[in-house]
């Protein structure tokens, strides 16, 4: 018990970054988020269709991506994460190395970060930074279990414009953008990632994007 208090005596967010979470929720919907319960979107991965559902109430993430080889699968259910190759191998580990990544991946990807009391995480305002003529209030979010990122909010729209994830031989940055109009929400559509990697960078752009609630057993390795 002692060791788990240690845990969660090390989560929270800062009162200046739940400020800068504050106003990037009401620019984006306010308490609409709140009455979100699952997330279903469809659109490109560097030309490659793909889905995403995600439970925005609890860690859940899978991810369909229609390669020419086939369909290539992942996913994470909050404990364990796994995959499906397009030959059809499956994987699946609990062990740190697969389960870090998942989590933040699941974490960010279902902007954990604009509900502070439901996932545990820490949050602390890094301050303000200029770049390319914009000014950004940036605060460094690592999720429990998770690795830490630093997102940058546009200070004229209080929007998420940009994250950067920590990383050898350099950081992984991800510019967002094409913000529409889904119902109550406002949200990205373009994600412009750079991992530094010889490919250059890699685009993931919304197509279609409804809230409705995914089936628990999405998010788990399919039995055989």
């Amino acid at each position: 018990m002692a060791w788990t208090g240690a845990v969660h005596a090390q989560q929270g967010y800062s009162r200046a970054a739940q400020r800068v979470l504050a106003q990037a929720r009401a620019a984006s919907g306010g308490s609409a988020w709140s009455y979100l319960r699952g997330w279903h979107e469809a659109g490109r991965r560097d030309g490659a269709p793909y889905e995403t559902w995600l439970d925005p109430l609890r860690y859940g993430l899978r991810t369909e991506i229609h390669e020419a080889a086939g369909v290539s699968v992942h996913g994470f259910n909050g404990l364990g994460a796994w995959r499906i190759s397009p030959s059809g191998v499956v994987s699946g580990a609990g062990d740190p190395a697969s389960v870090i990544p998942a989590r933040g991946e699941a974490f960010f990807a279902a902007n954990g970060f604009l509900f502070p009391g439901r996932f545990d995480a820490r949050g602390d305002y890094l301050g303000r930074r200029r770049r390319q003529g914009r000014d950004f209030d940036v605060v460094s979010i690592k999720p429990w279990g998770g690795a830490a990122r630093e997102l940058w909010f546009d200070r004229a729209t209080h929007l998420l414009a940009r994250s950067v994830t920590p990383g050898r031989p350099r950081p992984v940055t991800e510019e967002v953008s094409d913000y529409r109009q889904v119902g109550p929400l406002r949200i990205a559509f373009r994600f412009t990632r750079d991992d530094g990697g010889a490919g250059g960078a890699r685009v993931r752009q919304l197509e279609r994007l409804d809230f409705a609630p995914a089936d628990r057993g999405l998010f788990s390795l399919p039995r055989p």
